[in-house]
């Protein structure tokens, strides 16, 4: 079986592929630091049918920089393999920067998917994918199932 995690160079073959065969090429990114059912529920929604899902996945010296020296709890090869089990997950590739921008731009989604809680945010990326005539989707948040909140009711249950 061929791994689901891979470098932006094969993303892109297997992108042209997927095209070729018709599917809708759909991006999403995040931490997925501690994966639970609010992940599960948001990465089954972006799939669905005549879809291909990619997952820019934070690389740990990204995570630093954003939620700080404490995060992540779980290293990224474990996240990207935790991802790689999901059968809606088509591919994942890390990226290191602070925005998934230029991961955007090398891959050219037609959709591009983010949680609900980003709708009137602005959505990195967006530029690029309506430039190409695509579209942003939300889907709804699950809220108290957050990796944040998760890690504040174990501090609490532990004091």
């Amino acid at each position: 079986m061929v791994s689901k995690i891979v470098s932006i160079k094969t993303l892109q073959r297997c992108v042209r592929q997927a095209r070729q065969e018709g599917k809708n090429i759909v991006f999403t990114n995040g931490c997925f630091d501690i994966l639970h059912a609010g992940h599960v529920r948001y990465l089954k929604k972006a799939k669905r049918t005549h879809r291909c899902l990619i997952v820019g996945l934070n690389s740990d010296r990204s995570i630093r920089r954003i939620k700080g020296l404490r995060r992540p709890i779980i290293p990224e090869k474990y996240r990207a393999e935790l991802l790689a089990a999901l059968a809606c997950v088509d591919w994942i590739t890390l990226f290191h920067e602070d925005t998934p921008y230029n991961l955007i731009t090398a891959v050219q989604p037609d959709i591009l998917v983010k949680g609900a809680d980003w709708k009137g945010k602005g959505v990195v990326g967006e530029d690029v994918v309506r430039a190409r005539g695509g579209r942003v989707e939300f889907i709804e948040y699950v809220a108290g199932l957050s990796t944040t909140e998760i890690i504040r009711k174990i501090k609490n249950k532990c004091r």
